[in-house]
């Protein structure tokens, strides 16, 4: 459990602030080297097909249901015994924690411990589930891109920084509620009412009671 003091609201904070402030972590260092590494990889590679443009079209539509699927089955896993263990992964540990305090800075971000494993299994999954490694290569860029920008996404709705453009007050908006008014709800990060909205999970924020277990998930405290 982190024991930070609360963080002080700081006003007129700016996106270079935000950006200096997104740097200082492991997380957005360990997946930028990874996406370093297979843009290189990839233009070393070449054999560039129709299907490096299918590809990545495919992931862009599919994100939002990925980023609910994880939410839900991972990050809100309730702990559990089996065969006398408990199972309780570190996802589903720093996420508890993240919803008991969302203003503390370093648990915005993917634990770097998880991405130990996370990165090299990304890793694998292109090698080995590709039918070339052209293609591999490519769905190993788009998913770091991905993978930065939901890292980004996350730490700026989290941060001082105001939204201003529509998409980005639509975004603020919905995962705000999901940590303030009720964690049944709103489960996309880097898109607002996409994922959300096909499987049930988007509720107009006046129809839906606040949860008292909003900053304590499953009542484990």
């Amino acid at each position: 459990m982190s024991t930070s003091t609360p963080r002080r609201i700081r006003k007129n904070f700016t996106l270079a602030d935000a950006g200096r402030e997104f740097w200082k972590h492991p997380s957005p260092w360990m997946i930028s080297a990874t996406l370093a590494v297979a843009i290189v990889a990839r233009i070393i590679v070449g054999d560039w097909q129709i299907t490096d443009a299918i590809v990545p079209v495919m992931m862009l539509a599919l994100f939002p249901f990925f980023e609910w699927i994880i939410h839900v089955l991972i990050l809100h896993w309730r702990p559990r015994k089996v065969a006398g263990l408990t199972i309780d992964p570190l996802l589903a540990r720093k996420h508890r924690e993240h919803h008991t305090d969302p203003r503390d800075v370093p648990l915005i971000f993917i634990p770097w411990q998880a991405l130990l494993w996370v990165l090299p299994a990304t890793l694998a999954i292109a090698l080995l589930a590709f039918p070339r490694l052209g293609l591999g290569l490519t769905y190993l860029v788009f998913i770091a891109m991905l993978g930065i920008v939901y890292e980004w996404s996350h730490y700026l709705i989290h941060s001082d920084y105001k939204p201003k453009s529509r998409v980005y007050k639509a975004i603020w908006r919905d995962h705000r509620l999901h940590h303030y008014k009720n964690e049944h709800f709103w489960f996309t990060v880097t898109t607002s009412g996409t994922a959300d909205r096909v499987l049930g999970t988007f509720p107009h924020a006046e129809d839906v009671q606040t949860s008292p277990t909003a900053k304590n998930l499953h009542a484990a405290r």
